[in-house]
């Protein structure tokens, strides 16, 4: 059965059950020296992030840029410490109104209850129609966050 959550850190809570060690915000849930992959992302976007401080940097640059409806957990697969989970989500790229309607497989491997490698797979082409292009997808994300 799928579930809906509003948000990302609900979803891995749901996703990695008690095998999460408990964590009052998104970030904590990453090991410090977290390896967060993007298999799939296109030119302009990265495709690998390491460190917790990497991670939060690049939810920072996504934020402003996709506006995230609903997020529905489907199949989760556990096979000791890593977790394998499909999911989807709805949004809109916010400077172009054009859908993110995204389908991700996600495997996340846990050391101490904190989550050390994160290999995500998704569609390029929906993060592209929804940022409007390539080229336009690379520029949004090089622009600088104002603290």
């Amino acid at each position: 059965m799928d579930h809906k959550f509003d948000s990302f850190s609900d979803l891995l809570r749901a996703a990695l059950g008690e095998k999460l060690a408990p964590s009052d915000s998104l970030l904590g849930m990453f090991d410090e020296d977290v390896v967060f992959e993007f298999p799939y992302a296109p030119e302009g976007l990265p495709k690998r992030l390491d460190g917790v401080g990497a991670l939060d940097a690049h939810l920072q640059k996504l934020g402003p840029l996709i506006d995230f409806g609903p997020m529905v957990l489907g199949t989760v697969h556990a096979a000791g410490d890593t977790i394998i989970f499909e999911f989807s989500c709805t949004g809109k790229g916010v400077r172009t109104g054009a859908p993110y309607d995204q389908d991700y497989i996600s495997v996340v491997t846990l050391r101490d209850g904190r989550i050390m490698r994160y290999r995500d797979y998704w569609n390029p082409t929906v993060v592209l129609t929804a940022l409007g292009g390539r080229e336009a997808a690379a520029a949004a994300y090089a622009e600088e966050v104002p603290a």
